[in-house]
């Protein structure tokens, strides 16, 4: 029997409520939402880790970062780390990377050691000698076109994007040079078209659609869609847009596709009855003048017009991914390849986007951050009506479902469940899920970098904060928007314990198995 294609979609820092089929009552995803109606739409999926790096090598890995060791934004997925795409390789499958990849650093500047200084060149882990630049910027100079070296953590075809937005680098920054020799003046954020928004790293970018990096994406997808028609060999593709990750920057049409005033801030600051520290210093930040608005990591307090502007760019981003998703669609369907294709569709984060006034991402393990869609579209899936399912699931899921989808044994050390029992919307197959978060340096009120751990189970969450007196509790059953920390409540005292109890058997059960033991004692 032959095994089926896989094309997974992930956007980039993409929370799960902005789309239509998680009911956003503005944007408009047709496209995605139709995979929603031939699918499974899993509402209480989370990443393992809320930030880029860790999570996409968790996907890839299915194993939690403190695991596979990609534990933080700026490090590698190590050389020596399986990957279930090499398992796929293995058997046979065509596998390829379209967009952005994000497992090795896409910038080339050395880290600071802002606490140690002296530490800076001192390390538990001695180097492995293994490249690790392949995503770095010196590669993709000019037009003419870097040979990527494969496999790449088991891709045969790469075809690399790097940063967000109007920044996009990689493959496609030299394909753009080529097609416009003015593409560096189109990029520069001097050179953006004239608007009248005040949210921070909103920016009018002059390159045009066609010419963006979501519609180059989706022209490598529809081209390696039409290349496997007819093949004998099954594919596995992972198509990745850098969207809806700021900067903000919809080009052409989709710029004004959404209009600010009808978004609105329906969970403001002042609706926390005590918010956490870090939540408290970034307000305290705006009021002094002293917010930090242009780092790629840093969460930050803002206005009401910034958030409503800052929502309306998101959804005009997410909305050309959702055209470029009906666009690969049509191209699964002309080539004769739908009826053999699972399509998954992702993403690797969330972001704040006016919870309590906050926007992008930080420490703080709220869910919207941590909650991101998931759907999978299966064409061996009975009935026709479209499946919800409310069971507990995490981005270290997807690689142990995938591989059970088509009978291949997973390798030892994969930490994830296979969800295909939970595709009925009946079944769950665990009943908490670990969320791990390590920053590479000390932000938001911080006094050290953060590093945070979370327990999310069918009624709470729990998040501990390494060197805190302070925690986050929360009941979702009576407080589903997370507004009344419990931490501090004595009526909760015992529940805190419980749960803190629980998150240390789960984070137990997260310590890495591999490898094997080679002998007895």
């Amino acid at each position: 029997m032959r095994r089926p294609n896989f094309l997974i979609i992930v956007t980039d820092q993409h929370r799960a409520d902005y789309l239509g089929c998680y009911g956003h009552p503005v944007l408009r995803t047709p496209h995605i939402d139709a995979l929603a109606a031939r699918g499974t739409r899993f509402e209480r999926f989370h990443v393992a880790s809320p930030v880029c790096m860790p999570n996409r090598a968790s996907l890839l890995t299915g194993r939690y970062p403190s695991a596979h060791g990609l534990r933080l934004n700026g490090g590698v997925l190590p050389a020596r780390a399986s990957t279930f795409v090499e398992l796929l390789r293995q058997e046979g499958y065509r596998t390829a990377s379209l967009g952005k990849s994000h497992v090795q650093p896409m910038t080339n500047k050395p880290a600071e050691n802002r606490e140690r200084p002296d530490m800076a060149k001192l390390d538990a882990w001695k180097d492995d000698g293994a490249d690790y630049t392949r995503e770095q910027p010196h590669h993709y100079q000019g037009i003419e076109r870097h040979a990527f070296p494969t496999p790449y953590y088991g891709y045969d075809e790469v075809d690399m994007v790097t940063f967000h937005g109007d920044q996009a680098g990689g493959h496609y920054l030299q394909w753009l040079r080529a097609q416009r020799p003015d593409a560096d003046q189109l990029r520069d954020p001097a050179h953006q078209l004239p608007h009248g928004y005040t949210c921070p790293q909103a920016r009018r970018t002059p390159i045009p659609e066609e010419l963006y990096s979501t519609s180059y994406i989706r022209n490598r997808a529809v081209d390696f869609l039409q290349r496997a028609r007819g093949a004998e060999q099954p594919f596995f593709a992972f198509v990745s847009f850098p969207d809806p990750h700021h900067p903000f920057t919809p080009p052409g049409r989709y710029w004004s596709l959404y209009d600010p005033a009808d978004f609105s801030v329906k969970l403001p600051y002042e609706a926390h009855h005590n918010p956490p520290p870090p939540m408290r210093w970034c307000r305290e930040q705006l009021l002094r003048g002293a917010r930090h608005l242009q780092g790629p990591h840093d969460g930050f307090f803002a206005t009401e017009q910034e958030l409503r502007e800052a929502m309306a760019l998101t959804c005009g981003m997410i909305s050309m991914i959702d055209d470029a998703v009906g666009d690969i669609m049509r191209a699964l369907d002309d080539n004769g390849l739908r009826e053999d294709t699972v399509v998954v569709f992702t993403s690797d984060h969330g972001d704040y986007l006016g919870e309590f006034n906050l926007v992008l991402k930080g420490a703080l393990a709220s869910q919207a951050i941590t909650r991101v869609p998931f759907i999978w579209s299966d064409p061996q899936k009975p009935g026709l009506a479209p499946v919800t399912s409310s069971a507990l699931a995490s981005t270290i899921d997807i690689a142990p479902t995938i591989l059970a989808r088509c009978g291949i044994v997973p390798y030892h050390g994969m930490q994830g469940r296979s969800l295909l029992p939970c595709l009925d919307g009946q079944a769950s197959v665990q009943d908490d899920l670990l969320v791990e978060y390590q920053d590479n340096r000390a932000r938001q009120g911080f006094a050290q970098a953060a590093c945070v751990r979370t327990l999310v189970t069918e009624r709470h969450r729990l998040s501990v904060y390494k060197g805190e007196a302070w925690g986050e509790l929360y009941d979702h059953q009576e407080d589903p928007q997370e507004t009344r920390n419990l931490w501090d409540s004595p009526s909760y005292h015992a529940l805190q314990s419980g749960l803190t109890q629980q998150l240390l058997h789960k984070m137990l059960e997260a310590v890495d198995p591999s490898p094997r033991t080679r002998y007895n004692a």
